[in-house]
């Protein structure tokens, strides 16, 4: 059998100065790039004004860190808090710890704000984001290698991760190759990110229906990837914290979709076109909706 085992990553930083520099944080920062990158393009060819959309993006991406380590704070507070612990920790984001809910909660409420001031259709500026939020999150989790961190249970398939043993949690030292799930979890967001792109030129997926179809498919294969990490994480009834929150945003999510496929079908052809009064802009002339 063709051996296709990936191999533990040789660094995960290096030094610039004296500062160090891990690729975490380079693999999360790139997927913030693409993403932007893309929905900007996504936003202007809807008739939206870019100056906009960079301010809006800054503030959404801010709050988005600042949720996702909130969320994984909360939601694993026995790294930080208690005997042995080290409070300040928490604020120590160098090291992995963003949970993607919380970043996905807080800046679509930083996004509701930013589109209240600038006067911006919010179901519509969400659909702008989605699919490149899924191209993000599949870059970010290239950076779970790099930390060698948040794999899946032993195993002895070909496409096994070998994890360098420092790195073994307790229990399974007599392991050295794990489901590699942030690879999983990489295809799936980018598979993920095309599929939109073609549903919503395919079946016009507007007015926030885009979005409502970005919470299902990462829910749907988050609860099944969640399944088989065995990183240490609190759980209620037999289920791991994530598994709850990955069904009930699926429900919360399909619930929607019926709901919006039925009261706001359709798309907004130019949801971006007409800037608020005083605002210095010209409106933007009429054209048909590009999908990008």
């Amino acid at each position: 059998m063709i051996s296709l085992e990936i191999p533990a990553p040789p660094i995960s930083g290096f030094s610039l100065g004296g500062l160090v520099i891990h690729f975490y944080a380079i693999c999360v920062l790139a997927g913030i790039v693409v993403a932007a990158w893309l929905s900007r393009k996504r936003f202007a060819a809807r008739g939206g004004d870019t100056d906009r959309f960079d301010s809006a993006v800054f503030i959404i991406v801010i709050a988005g860190i600042i949720g996702a380590r909130l969320y994984h704070v909360i939601t694993d507070y026995q790294l930080y808090f208690g005997p042995g612990r080290n409070p300040w920790q928490a604020l120590n984001i160098r090291n992995g710890g963003l949970g993607i809910w919380g970043g996905v909660m807080v800046g679509a409420l930083a996004a509701w704000l930013v589109c209240r001031r600038y006067r911006l259709d919010f179901p519509a500026f969400a659909d702008t984001l989605a699919p490149g939020l899924l191209f993000a999150q599949a870059i970010g989790r290239l950076g779970n290698w790099f930390n060698q961190e948040l794999f899946g249970r032993p195993t002895d398939l070909p496409w096994g991760l070998y994890v360098d043993p420092q790195y073994w949690p307790v229990g399974y030292e007599s392991y050295d190759t794990f489901q590699p799930t942030f690879a999983y979890e990489m295809v799936w967001n980018t598979i993920g990110g095309f599929v939109l792109l073609w549903a919503e030129s395919r079946f016009k997926l507007g007015r926030g229906k885009l979005f409502s179809c970005y919470v299902l498919w990462y829910t749907f294969g988050r609860f099944f990837i969640e399944a088989v990490r065995i990183d240490p994480v609190n759980h209620v009834g037999g289920w791991r914290v994530n598994s709850y929150v990955s069904v009930i945003c699926f429900v919360g999510a399909l619930v929607l979709l019926i709901w919006q496929l039925r009261k706001r079908p359709g798309v907004m052809l130019w949801p971006f076109g007409f800037p608020a009064a005083g605002a210095g802009l010209a409106p933007a002339r009429p054209r048909a909706e590009k999908s990008l």
